[in-house]
């Protein structure tokens, strides 16, 4: 969550409660506009242990609000239903027991309309809490936590759906998407130089960052190179073709495992049909675009195409020197394609942001000095620095404001679900 804001005086709080306001208002209004259109089946069903359903995205948001805001800062406030403290908790040990994460598609009941009942119930609790003058600093705090909690439930609501509706033999489409961009071929790859030296990394000031990005530090890098670019479907293609996913000397043991267990054999959602590379969208089935940014590889895929690539993924703090100079403009879940898209416009430069969420070389760790916040909401990302890679930069799925240099997603390295693609990096 955010560093503990001090405020001087009343009206500065109060100025922060204004501010605050509208903003959790458009953000739950946000993720009911991506439910919109889908039946109570489709927001039902759970595809795999690590999707959960629409209807569970729903209700653990508001939950979230109900737990961490209204119960310790609304006079009087009473729970929709004590059931849901159990139901719609995901990994917050301190607050109490949970339902288990692979068996939230066997939650048939509360049903859909309940659901969308409860979330009213919470955004009117918080209407009476910002009505009584929101008075507390620290419940600011997590409401704007919260905020950012629901955007990033916000992606995993389309991501979980696209893995779902990937299962239903009839491939359907969560809505229609926008025309594409008319074809044409990428800007050729380049290689931007950054020189040895110290470079400050992490997140600084008053406005919000995750613990994770904190505390802002020092870190010497050797001079390196990384790609203008992330690579592309042709690129990769490439690969493919080179018999990439045969080769285990190009593979780390661990992928090499995970490959074979799972029989990859491309990217997540790629399709060979009639002599042609077919991809799923959640526009539904289309033909592959060689010209898009690669997207659905794991860290052990990425890992192995840099490797054969002659290059390697950059390490977070490299990527991060990078895009701290660069402005955050990109393909975000508000342009509507929610896919990657061929660099144009004013991403053609880097497309360091959007599109896809690029994998690094670095292991989800804290920072020197790292310190998880006090209490429940402790648990949200230091619990979870073992085991994991680091991803950077946002995709197609991911909404503008959500975004930061700083900002450190992660997960597993066999994770292929997400928008994640690569970036080359290379010693200079």
């Amino acid at each position: 969550m955010s560093s503990p804001v001090t405020a001087p005086n009343p009206a500065h709080r109060a100025a922060r409660a204004a501010d605050l306001q509208p903003r959790y208002a458009e953000t739950r209004a946000g993720t009911l506009a991506l439910a919109a259109g889908l039946s109570p089946e489709d927001c039902a069903l759970q595809s795999m242990p690590d999707a959960s359903p629409v209807k569970w995205h729903l209700a653990h948001t508001s939950w979230f609000f109900e737990t961490f805001v209204l119960e310790p800062g609304l006079p009087g406030y009473r729970a929709y239903d004590p059931a849901f403290r159990v139901l719609f908790n995901s990994y917050y040990v301190q607050v109490g027991e949970r339902h288990p994460r692979s068996e939230r598609g066997l939650i048939s009941r509360p049903a859909l309309a309940e659901v969308l009942a409860y979330r009213a119930h919470v955004d009117q609790g918080i209407a009476r809490w910002f009505g009584a003058g929101a008075r507390d600093d620290a419940l600011l705090d997590l409401l704007e936590l919260g905020v950012h909690h629901e955007q990033q439930h916000q992606e995993l609501i389309l991501t979980d759906l696209k893995h779902l509706f990937s299962r239903n033999p009839s491939r359907p489409a969560y809505r229609a998407l926008p025309a594409r961009p008319p074809a044409g071929q990428p800007p050729a790859l380049e290689w931007l130089s950054l020189p040895s030296g110290v470079y400050e990394i992490g997140h600084d000031g008053p406005a919000f960052s995750f613990d994770n990005e904190r505390p802002r530090h020092r870190a010497y890098l050797r001079s390196f190179q990384l790609a203008s670019r992330p690579v592309t479907n042709a690129e990769y293609l490439a690969f493919l073709d080179d018999g990439g996913y045969e080769r285990p000397e190009l593979w780390l043991s661990d992928g090499w495992d995970a490959r074979t267990a799972q029989r990859w054999t491309a990217p997540a959602y790629w399709e060979y049909d009639a002599g042609a590379w077919q991809v799923f969208t959640l526009g539904g089935m289309r033909p592959l675009d060689p010209c898009e940014p690669l997207a659905h590889v794991s860290y052990y895929e990425a890992d192995a195409y840099a490797r054969w690539a002659g290059a390697r993924l950059p390490t977070e703090a490299e990527w991060e020197a990078l895009a701290i100079r660069q402005p955050i403009e990109g393909n975000f879940v508000e342009s509507g394609a929610l896919h990657p898209l061929p660099a144009h416009g004013p991403q053609a430069q880097t497309q360091l942001f959007g599109d896809v969420w690029e994998w690094t070389g670095s292991a989800y760790l804290g920072y020197p000095g790292f310190r998880p916040a006090a209490g429940a909401v402790g648990e949200y990302n230091g619990k979870f620095m073992v085991n994991q890679f680091v991803l950077r930069g946002g995709s197609c799925a991911t909404p503008r404001s959500h975004v930061r240099a700083t900002y450190r997603n992660f997960f597993p390295p066999a994770a292929r679900w997400q928008f994640s693609g690569l970036r080359l990096a290379r010693d200079a």
